[in-house]
């Protein structure tokens, strides 16, 4: 089997570093970025907050109690898919097969055979990070390893800034010693049950044979045994076949179940994502929604259309269906997600029926002058009638 070798870009706290480039005044400064409401979570935060206490996923109020001194900026979704474009866009020179990792600020290259052309790969990971910081003033942590696996566990160890390089034939040695925490591929509960029978590293939890972590981790031992041997075959794709979602959520005011906010929330997030897909000539054939009750249990469900869809009517329907399906309970909401799945390249198809041709043309030239105006004037000064 060809020797493979990856690196992994993390731009640690990447929101927050876009952010600061955009106004120097705020480096050196304790940054949460969150929605202004009354149930918001933190969507990032700065490493001085982390230090703090302050984690991704806790609500705002906690986070500024953890930490005082910490000034709160609203999120900037559409600033920082720019951001990553950029940082796409500059590693491409390097490699043609780079792949954008779930999570903010994080991209693997596949870079065997490269060094014919840029040298040995550390020599290609300080090159990349010397045209990062010089041309978007963006310093990424880099790690090197011989699969996306590793090279994503390497780079955990260095954060917030660093490299690492582990060779090949290293990966049980390198991760050993290492906590089970630092697994990617481990879920909550999976370490929950690991914890619970006394094995803390990857190192022994590695001594147990398939049968063994069967009994404890169920269907998915077979996948966490070769995680904890430092296997993974799992290629890394070229940008054309990344699968690319556009993720929305709102947080309500107040907790409620009633259909008045509830519905009307639902539409402002589909709207957001029509919007989104329009900017890129993108469209998507799945919606799903994700419920969050006051009560800590969630529900999602989906709603699949029969070909690719990106005007605001169609996406409204389909999220209103895919509502619908998850709201069974009547505890009160807390917040609602909406993500777009199956993304496709925009396409315009024709009817047979001259009516719905017509329909169609008038209801894409009514989003594209909407559009037109969030893009001058911001999104809240317009809005439709149905909202309110």
């Amino acid at each position: 089997m060809r020797e493979r070798t990856i690196i992994h870009l993390n731009i640690a706290d990447f929101s927050v570093a876009v952010e600061r480039l955009k106004d120097n005044s705020l480096q050196d400064r304790p940054l949460i970025i969150a929605p202004q409401a009354a149930r918001a979570t933190v969507y990032d935060m700065s490493e001085e907050a982390y230090r703090d206490g302050v984690r991704k996923g806790m609500s705002l109020i906690n986070a500024r109690r953890r930490c005082r001194k910490a000034h709160v900026l609203l999120p900037r979704p559409e600033q920082y898919e720019k951001a990553i474009q950029c940082c796409i866009r500059r590693v491409l020179p390097f490699s043609p097969r780079v792949e954008r990792a779930e999570g903010q600020g994080h991209l693997y290259l596949d870079v065997t055979g490269s060094h014919r052309l840029f040298g040995p790969p550390p020599d290609i990971g300080w090159r990349i990070r010397k045209t990062l910081r010089k041309d978007l003033g963006l310093d990424p942590i880099w790690s090197i390893g011989p699969n996306k696996l590793i090279a994503k566990v390497a780079s955990r160890l260095v954060k917030p800034c660093g490299e690492y390089i582990v060779a090949q034939g290293e990966e049980r040695a390198f991760l050993a010693p290492l906590p089970l925490a630092l697994l990617p591929t481990l879920q909550p509960r999976q370490y929950n049950r690991l914890r619970e029978v006394g094995l803390a590293r990857i190192g022994q939890a590695a001594a147990l044979s398939r049968q063994e972590l069967r009994v404890l981790c169920g269907r998915r031992a077979d996948i966490l045994y070769n995680s904890l041997h430092g296997i993974d075959q799992t290629p890394v794709q070229a940008p054309a076949n990344n699968k690319r979602r556009f993720f929305f959520r709102h947080h309500l005011a107040q907790d409620s179940n009633s259909e008045q906010i509830i519905r009307p929330a639902v539409l402002s997030l589909a709207r957001q994502a029509g919007y989104g897909l329009r900017r890129q000539k993108l469209s998507c054939r799945k919606i799903t929604i994700q419920l969050l009750y006051s009560d800590g249990m969630s529900c999602e469900r989906q709603s699949a259309c029969k070909i690719p869809v990106f005007l605001d009517q169609d996406l409204e329907q389909a999220a209103i269906t895919a509502l619908f399906r998850c709201w069974r309970r009547r505890v009160r909401i807390r917040s609602i997600s909406l993500c777009c799945r199956d993304i496709f390249p925009q396409v315009h198809q024709l009817s047979l029926f001259h009516d719905v041709n017509k329909n169609n043309r008038k209801n894409n030239a009514l989003n594209k002058t909407i559009d037109k105006i969030h893009e001058l004037f911001g999104r809240e000064k317009l809005c439709r009638g149905r909202m309110q």
